[in-house]
Order: C-alpha cells, then structure tokens, then sequence
C-alpha cells in the first residue's frame, strides 16, 4: 500500500507547558527497559495502527536498541496500568543532540480523553532534557515522523505543539491490509 510519512522537528526548546493529567494518570521514565515490555508497549499501542516493523524482531534485537546511550521509555499509567508510551533515541549530531521520538501513541481504550496532548508536551521537555540525563551535548533539535497510517490526530497534534514539516515522503510498503490489533501484535492468536 501506499504510505505517505511526514517527519516534523522543533529546534527550539519551548517554554514549560503542561497538560494537566487527570488524578488517575502518572506518565513515569522506566530506568532499566527490559525488551519484554518494550516489545509488548510496541504491540498494545501500534497494533491497532499496523505497527508491524519491529513485531519480527528478535529479543537480541530490543536488547540491542533499548542499550544505545539515550534511549529511554517514559509510559502513561491510567488506573495503575499502562495506557502509551514514548521511545526517544539521541544522536550526536556535530555539536548538539539530536532527540528522536522515535515511538509515541496510546492504547486505543484511552483515546479521546486528551490524553495525547498530555503525553506529547511531556514527551516534548523530555525530549529536550534528554541530553541532561546521558552526559551528551545540549539537544539541537527534536524530531519525529509521522504517517499516515497513524492516529487520524497524531499530524495536528504534533503540529498544535510546535512541530514543523521538513520532509514528507509516499513509498509502496508491505503492510498489512487490515489492523492486526493489540492482541494478536502481542503475540495472541488470532
């Protein structure tokens, strides 16, 4: 199918803005990400969105990219269990770090709530301070990419909180022709 990608940057650190969670949410950074649970946030939040890149990967393979310096998970809790997540990756771009969110969504029970606003400004600063927490250069930028195949809000999200288009691409890819779900991209039978 045909899947057009949009990838949108801010290069400049905003001002603190918080969304304010509602009293049964937390958004938490987990300190030792263990592949099993990065795998299982990939597969509950981009299972509904044909996420389906890193389902065949092995566990030497999450082990692998969740150890590259500067990457982390900070995942919502709502009611004790989590409800989305982000993944950030740094590289050391000439003088300065440049913050990737590199995965960012909810489980589809709690879209509709505002919740992704929420999860974006605090994926925003999070991103920003990154550096701080890794011994790398200041962050230079912050970047992500988006497509169409993603939450039909994610672009105006992105964009409503300061993110701007530097490129957009549309490429055939094998994808499958309906969602897999939550389920059965966590290793369910169908």
């Amino acid at each position: 199918m045909l899947v057009t990608t949009t990838t949108l940057q801010s290069t400049a650190r905003p001002s603190a803005h918080t969304v304010e969670l509602p009293p049964d949410a937390r958004i938490e950074r987990v300190g030792a990400a263990m592949p099993e649970f990065a795998r299982w946030l990939y597969a509950a939040v981009g299972g509904p969105w044909r996420w389906t890149d890193r389902l065949g990967w092995t566990r030497g393979q999450w082990t692998e990219d969740l150890a590259r310096p500067g990457t982390e998970l900070h995942v919502l809790y709502v009611d004790g269990a989590p409800a989305g997540y982000a993944q950030f990756a740094a590289v050391v771009e000439e003088s300065h770090t440049a913050v990737e969110i590199v995965y960012f969504g909810l489980m589809v029970h709690v879209t509709g709530r505002g919740l992704g606003r929420a999860l974006l400004a605090y994926a925003i600063e999070a991103g920003w301070s990154l550096p701080e927490r890794h011994a790398l250069p200041a962050a230079g930028r912050v970047w992500l990419h988006t497509c169409d195949l993603d939450g039909p809000h994610a672009l105006a999200n992105y964009r409503a909180r300061g993110f701007e288009v530097v490129a957009q691409t549309t490429a055939e890819e094998v994808r499958p022709s309906e969602p897999l779900g939550a389920w059965v991209s966590a290793g369910g039978p169908a």
